[in-house]
């Protein structure tokens, strides 16, 4: 009895921990399950998985807005309501998204599936799901302190007619790149799939669950314990992945008082001093919680025995894949899917690759109008183009310049020379006199040739990139996560 009231109390701090830390800051929270798939077999835990994680967010200090099995216009509609949510709590808010349910990449770009998609060809995905850089833009454009999004998404592609020519699990994405304050979590790692699980919740949420509630960890810590948790769990299948640009702390449950320090990061040549003479089993445990490309890097090149050798890998070997990709979809030019391509030429990615690389070499160049003004002013003037029979001439002045002088007029000199070509825009002919040794230069007033001036604006924005623009100028550009790449 004593020991069920001592625990009783201890978990009710820890309630009383988590309520404090929301009190200090504003927590919001959507929570997405996507389970009842019309067009393909239902998912049987994405619904248990937002249930469970509504739950633990609610006793975080969260103010969760929770639903399930959305069509594509309803989970607009939700992350639209949410990030109006956000926006009307203020500046110092944390805001959190989960999603669990299926998610696939399309010519580089990930999507989130409702539950009423039925694609037929993969042009359709783009007009029948959700882009996840649209959902990263709607909450980066709304000043926040924190931006979190969980995504048990990257379960195997469930659609046979377009299974054949896109890539396997989701792209890579890298918070780092865009706004500050952003943390990307993701299943699994990128380019691979992640399991539903057996049980009543996938092994993400099954890890998370439990990391998540332990008192005082960072986010980042509470994660590298969910990354091996779930490489356990699966015998090394599937492990999780992060991306951060966090500029503040943030713990679920708990204070900075109870937390532990952070271990700070370490080169190839420090992990190998660091792993050196460790148990393989060990090694792996401490790299598999790091999650970087130079941990694993290090525990190849010191451990080769099977099954723990082979397998880091395979990890690594596709993320460095995942990352040329991901280079060659950023710079989204025909040399640059071309360099993947003869790097990786037989990998699951290739249909893609060759398709944007034909996609960039059919790519109309637009043309550059010239005013005829400057049209006029680039021609250059006959007295600068040499006769045929400027070959036969010895002389040292060009006959194209050679002037008679009047001797009876010596003071009066006429010179005829092309203007001096400049970085600036034409201003005109310039015309010189010589009067008693005194030159004097006659210009006409400069003009702008360029487009008319105004203010330019520019709608969209985010991780990567503008979106849409105009105005009088231009617009902005379409960036990899802030807009369309076309």
């Amino acid at each position: 009895m004593l020991r069920a009231m001592l625990w009783n109390a201890a978990v009710a701090a820890t309630m009383l921990l988590g309520t404090e830390a929301g009190l200090a800051e504003s927590r919001v929270a959507l929570v997405v399950g996507q389970s009842a798939y019309r067009a393909v077999p239902a998912l049987p835990n994405p619904v248990n998985d937002a249930k469970a994680i509504e739950k633990m967010l609610g006793d975080a200090g969260f103010e969760v807005t929770a639903a399930n099995d959305l069509t594509q216009t309803e989970l607009r509609q939700m992350v639209g309501d949410f990030a109006a949510k956000v926006a009307a709590k203020g500046p110092d808010t944390v805001a959190l998204m989960f999603y669990a349910g299926h998610g696939i990449q399309v010519d580089g770009e990930n999507y989130l599936v409702p539950v009423d998609v039925d694609p037929k060809r993969e042009a359709d995905i783009p007009l029948q799901a959700v882009r996840l850089n649209d959902v990263l833009n709607t909450l980066t454009s709304v000043p926040t302190r924190t931006r979190i999004i969980m995504l048990d998404a990257c379960r195997n592609n469930p659609f046979p007619e377009i299974r054949k020519t896109t890539g396997q699990g989701l792209a890579l994405v890298d918070a780092k790149t865009g706004a500050p304050g952003t943390f990307l979590s993701f299943s699994t790692s990128p380019g691979a799939e992640a399991e539903d699980g057996g049980g009543t919740n996938s092994p993400y949420t099954a890890a998370l669950l439990k990391a998540g509630r332990e008192s005082g960890l960072q986010i980042e810590d509470t994660f590298k314990r969910v990354r091996l948790a779930v490489n356990q769990a699966t015998s090394g299948r599937q492990t999780p992945w992060e991306s951060s640009s966090l500029v503040d702390d943030f713990r679920f449950f708990g204070s900075a008082e109870d937390g532990i320090k952070p271990e700070k990061k370490r080169t190839v040549d420090e992990w190998k001093a660091f792993l050196k003479g460790k148990p393989i089993e060990q090694a792996n445990e401490l790299i598999v919680s790091d999650g970087s490309g130079d941990a694993y890097e290090a525990f190849v090149s010191l451990y080769a025995e099977p099954p723990l050798g082979p397998e880091a890998k395979r990890w690594l070997d596709r993320f460095r894949q995942m990352q040329a990709w991901n280079r060659a979809v950023l710079a989204n030019s025909g040399p640059a899917y071309r360099a993947f391509l003869d790097r990786y030429p037989d990998s699951d990615l290739t249909p893609t690759a060759k398709k944007l690389e034909e996609r960039q070499r059919n790519k109309p160049v637009p043309a550059v109008a010239i005013p005829a003004a400057t049209q006029a002013s680039l021609t250059p003037p006959a007295a600068a183009v040499a006769p045929a029979s400027a070959a036969a001439c010895q002389c040292s002045t060009p006959p194209a310049i050679q002037k008679k002088v009047d001797k009876s007029k010596p003071k009066r000199v006429e010179r005829t020379e092309p203007p001096k070509r400049t970085a600036q825009p034409p201003r005109g002919r310039v015309y010189y006199e010589d009067d008693d040794d005194v030159v004097v230069v006659r210009r006409p007033p400069p003009v702008y040739y360029g487009p008319p001036r105004g203010p330019s604006i520019s709608i969209g924005g985010g991780i990567r990139g503008g979106g849409y623009g105009g105005g009088p100028n231009r617009g902005g550009d379409g960036g990899r996560v802030g807009g369309s790449r076309y």
